[in-house]
């Protein structure tokens, strides 16, 4: 938790001297906080050791700032910036194509301070009056402050989920718990989070509140009890503990988890049949009938288990009565990451490194996929830096006992369909992965047709992060999406879903429609650190929130399945 508060406030300075007009000094920070967030220890206990300085891009300035939040809870620089500089700012930097320059100029020239205030001018049609804008400008910043109002008040799986294995791990160290779990739309792995919910039996819930409204990390606490205590984080979240009884544990599971059109629908079954359900048990008359597990509720209703991921009210309940719920695809099955960087191009890790890292975590195989040469501000390699990075991959391949290195790239799709790298480079690949990063704004038509032809091409594997989307930062690009699976589906090329947690691309609902057309899934972090590995479970998450199966999943076979199957 303390390192994703120490990155995020190095991403504030960042901002706030971009807007200040300060140069060199932000870049800085950036990557401080890129390297504090995707560390794998916490960085308290880096400190505690005196090797703060001995992490690559971190300098005394950046190790004497993260000493100083470590010792108060706060920076002085972030706090005198915060004074100089309209916190509305950081809200209008966060609409997509509004970066901190151009909030300054906004704020220095125009008097506009606050989403409200940019609003109401691009409404007003007074925005494209400005230097660098104009009409799609203007619409686009509209498009992107109703993404901003969604997401308002909510933050990313990838934050969420390991902010409450930490409360959970806190409170198992300090109190004697007997069931502890995460409930809400965090178990249900949705890609953005509104708040925490955690539920305990304890057999001292007097000092499990005491432990839980104390753990690091908690700014102010809204309401404590012996049942229910709720508090507000460093970051704004709110987090709520239940303690609940040994026998209602399922019961409180389950309602708790939700979603709430799932837990309507249930309740609905249980009083065609006589019952009541609530937070406490399955109840006949005043007979309490269920309640101590969630498989007991569910099977007391006439129905089969339904996995946590599934319960959005989206068919999972009749099919569950149906005896003909998907056996969903778990972490444990996967084999191999589809979908990774090196420090060939914008990664940190060399090949070897991350080969043996992943193979440390039980991988069979990884593919690596640095960019290629359109994308120059990643590093991108040319053809005949791709031969050469295949050569190299050959060679480790001969070191490495066990394990398997696919030869791929990430190769641009280019404004008109056309791959980035010639055919002749591609066919020597073991896997090719085809994405988009650039020309975003085209016409529906346009773009449709762009990814088509880049699928009909026959080297291509993989369609990348199919729908361009960026959780509360950039809306999905305008695109055919049916069109495009229908014939990922035709050509056997896999569609990905992205495990990067920005992106989550696939999400559920399209992974589920791609599934029914016939187009197979690929999962791959994106990673470009080795903490990034780890993204796999989100991925796994969307995956089976999608109610995909091992077979429909590409990572759950093995390198030679994979190699027959693309080729």
């Amino acid at each position: 938790m303390k390192n994703q508060e120490i990155a995020r406030i190095f991403y504030q300075i960042a901002d706030f001297l971009d807007i200040q007009g300060v140069a060199f000094r932000p870049n800085a920070y950036r990557r401080g906080a890129r390297i504090i967030e995707e560390l794998q220890e916490d960085v308290a206990k880096i400190k505690q050791r005196g090797e703060l300085t001995g992490i690559q891009g971190i300098g005394k300035n950046l190790a004497n700032k993260i000493g100083e939040y470590l010792k108060t809870g706060e920076i002085g620089l972030h706090n005198r910036l915060k004074r100089e500089v309209p916190p509305g700012l950081l809200d209008i930097i966060s609409v997509p194509g509004l970066g901190p320059k151009t909030a300054g100029y906004l704020y220095k020239e125009k008097g506009i301070s606050s989403l409200e205030e940019l609003e109401k001018a691009a409404k007003e049609r007074r925005l494209r009056q400005m230097k660098g804008f104009g009409q799609k400008t203007e619409e686009n910043v509209l498009k992107g402050i109703e993404m901003l109002k969604r997401m308002k008040g909510r933050i990313l799986l990838g934050e969420a989920l390991p902010i409450a294995q930490e409360i959970i791990e806190e409170i198992e160290s300090k109190c004697k718990v007997e069931r502890i779990c995460v409930a809400g739309s965090v178990r249900r792995m949705k890609e953005a989070i509104g708040d925490i919910d955690i539920l305990v039996v304890s057999e001292d819930p007097g000092k499990t509140m005491d432990v839980f409204s104390s753990i690091s990390g908690v700014q102010d606490v809204i309401v404590k009890g012996r049942t229910k205590t709720s508090v507000y984080l460093k970051d704004g979240l709110q987090a709520d503990l239940r303690v609940v009884d040994l026998d209602s544990y399922g019961a409180a599971l389950q309602y708790f988890t939700g979603s709430k059109d799932h837990n309507i629908h249930l309740r609905k079954i249980a009083q065609k049949m006589g019952y009541k359900v609530n937070e406490y048990g399955l109840f006949e008359g005043e007979r309490k009938i269920a309640g101590e597990t969630e498989k007991e509720l569910y099977e007391t209703l006439e129905m089969t288990y339904i996995e946590p991921e599934l319960r959005e009210d989206n068919g999972e309940i009749e099919a569950s009565q149906k005896g003909k719920l998907p056996n969903l695809v778990r972490l444990e099955d996967i084999k191999g990451d589809l979908h990774v960087h090196t420090n060939w191009s914008d990664g940190t890790e060399s090949i070897e490194d991350l080969a043996k890292i992943a193979q440390g975590m039980g991988y069979e195989y990884i593919a690596v996929a640095d960019h290629s040469k359109s994308l120059k501000v990643a590093g991108g390699l040319d053809e005949d830096e791709l031969m050469l990075q295949v050569k190299e991959i050959r060679k480790i391949n001969k070191r490495i006992k066990g394990f398997k290195i696919l030869a791929g790239i990430e190769v641009d799709i280019l404004g008109n369909g056309e791959l980035d790298l010639d055919d002749s480079a591609l066919k020597e690949m073991d896997v090719v992965v085809g994405a988009i990063h650039s020309k975003f704004s085209m016409s529906e038509k346009e773009m449709t047709e762009r990814v088509l032809e880049a699928i009909r091409n026959e080297n291509l594997d993989i369609l990348a992060h199919p729908t361009g989307r960026l959780i509360g930062r950039r809306n999905p690009y305008e695109a055919d999406i049916d069109k495009i699976m229908r014939e990922s589906a035709d050509t056997k090329t896999a569609l990905e879903i992205n495990c990067f947690p920005d992106r989550l691309d696939l999400n559920g609902p399209n992974a589920k429609r791609a599934k029914q057309m016939g187009a197979k899934i690929s999962l791959g972090t994106d990673t470009h650190a080795a903490s990034n590995l780890y993204f796999m479970k989100f991925g796994v998450g969307m995956a089976r929130r999608g109610w995909l199966e091992s077979k429909d999943v590409l990572n759950t076979w093995s390198a030679k399945e994979i190699l027959d199957y693309l080729k």
